[in-house]
């Protein structure tokens, strides 16, 4: 069974930045490629950013490209979201995912295990 840990969420001022962290157990972490996700009250999870299991390919939803970067460390089996000018509209409850394979994707149903979400909240 793999666990995922999601930590680093919290308030922050619109410009201000933030670090998620999401340290993974159990299974092959090497092996994942690892995403992040958000959700806002009444909207729908959607995808944030991706990492293959190398580190060396990524994507971004366009709404964070330039000012979100997604990374990991495979000897610490945890991957990392470094937020930059974040914006009242970044305010959600953020999750990771991992799932088993090469292929980056960016659809939620095509991860397997999910972490519990932590909240990160932007005033303006």
């Amino acid at each position: 069974q793999v666990h995922l840990v999601e930590s680093g969420g919290g308030s922050v001022q619109a410009g201000g930045s933030r670090r998620l962290s999401c340290a993974v157990s159990g299974g092959t972490f090497g092996r994942y490629t690892m995403g992040w996700f958000r959700q806002a009250p009444g909207k729908e999870r959607e995808f944030v950013a991706a990492v293959s299991w190398s580190g060396g390919s990524t994507r971004y939803a366009d709404s964070v490209k330039g000012r979100f970067t997604i990374s990991r460390d495979n000897a610490k089996n945890t991957v990392y979201l470094q937020m930059n000018s974040l914006k009242p509209e970044d305010t959600a409850v953020y999750y990771c995912a991992s799932r088993y394979g090469l292929a980056v994707v960016t659809s939620t149903s095509e991860y397997t295990y999910w972490g519990q979400g932590t909240q990160v909240t932007v005033s303006s």
